[in-house]
């Protein structure tokens, strides 16, 4: 239970900060801004929320296969990127959400994913 709890709470952290290194080490050279109907704190309450539900059903759904994902963390990481790609795209029909900040989001799971499933295969141990 605690290693469940502890991957819960490491991948929590690498969902969360990751886009954040990523959108502002990329902010002023895309022009990417924050949305302007949310405060900074609404809009990171948000992301958090998000990324809870996020990071609780990753860690889960490695949980529940009963070793059969065990040592292959980058197949459970490249299963879960087309989910993120089309949210991504998605987002885009929205009118406050461009391409910009569409390949840099594509970007960081990108990064994070992998990270995670790391993260989960080498803590959980069914």
């Amino acid at each position: 239970m605690f290693n469940l709890i502890l991957s819960f709470l490491l991948v929590l952290i690498v969902i969360f900060t990751i886009p954040f290194i990523i959108y502002g080490s990329l902010a002023s050279f895309l022009d990417l801004k924050t949305p302007a109907e949310l405060s900074p704190i609404a809009f990171l309450l948000n992301v958090l929320i998000s990324k809870i539900g996020t990071a609780a059903t990753f860690v889960l759904i490695f949980n529940f296969t009963n070793n059969s994902l065990n040592g292959h963390w980058l197949l459970y990481a490249i299963i879960w990127l087309p989910l993120f790609i089309f949210g991504e795209i998605s987002q885009t029909i929205e009118q406050n959400y461009s391409w910009k900040e569409a390949v840099v989001g594509i970007i960081s799971e990108i990064i994070y994913l992998p990270i995670s499933a790391y993260i989960v295969d080498l803590l959980i141990k069914t």
